[in-house]
């Protein structure tokens, strides 16, 4: 809704509302029974959500006017439990309207296994009947914002190492000109 809401803004002060952007939804930990169904759930109500929003007339307004959507980001799709499918995430959350940083390892499966499979539909299938299977007992909507934390604190985490790597090639090339 955040990124609505600028885009109105924009239309509103005259200003090119195609703006370019992505929405982060990060999987992480889970208790080992429910890790991949649980997850992949959780991903498919968002996309859910964020499908209901394309479709409002709050954004075909702004559509209209020439905003580009929000792209969701499945980020770090690689299955993490060695005994589920190197691909489970991919076929699971194949989707338009969204972008995939599937870790090489995950690419390479997905090249050895081919086909996707059928893409995740608007109103994404079967997510509502997973999540009410783990509805007794389970804070559903707690371990979303959980997951949105530590994947938020891992995104940080790697950018930190990417910035020291930049520092770290860029001193060796200095001392490198320097001699």
């Amino acid at each position: 809704m955040a990124f609505l809401r600028g885009v109105e803004r924009r239309i509103d002060a005259g200003l090119k509302p195609s703006v370019g952007s992505v929405a982060s939804v990060v999987m992480g930990k889970a208790p080992d029974s429910l890790r991949e169904q649980l997850g992949i759930a959780i991903a498919k109500r968002t996309f859910k959500a964020y499908r209901a929003l394309l479709d409002s007339a709050r954004w075909q307004r702004a559509f209209n006017f020439g905003a580009r959507p929000q792209w969701l980001l499945w980020a770090s799709t690689g299955t993490k439990d060695p005994k589920a499918s190197g691909v489970l995430y991919i076929k699971a959350l194949a989707a338009s309207f969204t972008v995939n940083t599937m870790p090489e390892g995950t690419w390479n499966a997905l090249a050895d296994h081919g086909e996707l499979g059928s893409v995740l539909p608007a109103d994404s299938g079967d997510c509502e009947e997973v999540l009410a299977q783990f509805a007794a007992g389970i804070d559903v909507d707690a371990l979303a914002s959980q997951l949105q934390d530590e994947g938020a604190k891992s995104f940080v985490k790697s950018w930190k190492v990417l910035l020291d790597v930049i520092d770290s090639k860029s001193a060796a090339l200095k001392k490198a000109i320097a001699s």
